[in-house]
């Protein structure tokens, strides 16, 4: 069986509220599982370094390296950041988080310091809380999860929604599914999930007969219906065979993907989506309608899991 990739977890952090719904997300999530390491990550985007240098006129850097301003910034971190990092290292542990617990403070923009951290250390997984930024305002901006979304291509993300629920996180999975290598390491890791997490009551796979695509494949000698149930009984069997089959359910739509998983997980209140991706850039996405981003842009309650290994 696939593992999950929550062997090494980075988790990007700050002061806020989206954070602290993040954390509450991973302890409930992550719980009472062996094996797994997690490390708080605080960036430090420099605006210390206005705030205590306002009237110093030397270069950043130079002022940097002097021994005044060492002391200012370990006071900082001790006085404003250990605070909250061990506040949220405490929630882990209350929620039943039994592994390594690491914190890690850098230096940086935010969203290029988390993908390096991510690539160079190895981590399997990332997860971050999103704020419900628009892309094309995201791409203005440059908002964190935006960049670390196509930053990481190699690597699952987790983005936690806006609402979570405070005893199990993940009731209510939408797994929607197609043919394609991705897919699959998508439905590997709702079956790992199904095995290992607490409090799953339903998976819903979800195959979209793409309607701009039907009438190609009748012209191929292809049923799109029966070509839709045969790739939705291969994920279900996926599921018995790990005696999986009463938290299951099968649905088929014809419409427009995008569209389809968009009203899906509006009308069935789903707190997790899983996706697989292939990796394309974000101004890619935006010109040939990725499913990914639609559903990353239109979803903002649900978490969703963009699953590449």
């Amino acid at each position: 069986m696939t593992k999950c990739a929550f062997e090494k977890v980075l988790l990007p952090v700050d002061r806020s509220e989206n954070s602290l719904r993040a954390i509450k997300f991973v302890g409930s999530l992550l719980s009472g599982l062996d094996r797994t390491a997690i490390t708080l990550l605080y960036v430090m985007s420099g605006g210390y370094l206005g705030e205590h240098m306002k009237n110093i006129d030397f270069r950043a850097e130079l002022i940097k390296e002097t021994e005044v301003f060492k002391k200012i910034k370990s006071k900082h971190i001790e006085e404003n950041i250990m605070p909250f990092l061990k506040e949220y290292e405490k929630i882990l542990r209350d929620r039943g988080v039994k592994g390594e617990i690491a914190r890690k403070i850098e230096e940086g923009d935010p969203g290029n310091k988390i993908i390096e951290i991510a690539t160079k250390e190895s981590f399997k997984t990332t997860m971050l809380a999103r704020r419900g930024m628009p892309q094309l305002k995201g791409l203005v901006l440059g908002s964190v999860s935006n960049k670390v979304i196509h930053g990481l291509l190699n690597q699952n993300i987790y983005l936690v929604g806006q609402k979570i629920s405070e005893q199990s996180p993940i009731s209510k999975i939408l797994l929607p599914v197609d043919d394609s290598e991705y897919s699959m390491k998508a439905l590997e890791h709702a079956v790992c999930l199904a095995i290992t997490v607490k409090g799953i009551k339903k998976i819903t796979i979800l195959r979209v007969i793409n309607v701009s695509l039907y009438l190609e494949r009748v012209r191929q000698g292809i049923d799109p219906e029966a070509e839709a149930e045969e790739i939705l009984s291969r994920a279900k069997r996926r599921f018995t065979e790990e005696g999986l089959e009463n938290i299951i359910e099968a649905k088929t739509k014809v419409g427009f993907p995008k569209d389809e998983i968009i009203k899906e997980v509006e009308e069935g209140g789903y707190d997790l989506i899983i996706m697989g991706r292939r990796g394309r850039s974000t101004l890619k996405d935006i010109v040939l309608g990725g499913v990914s981003s639609a559903v990353i842009n239109s979803c903002l309650v649900s978490s969703i899991a963009i699953i590449n290994n």
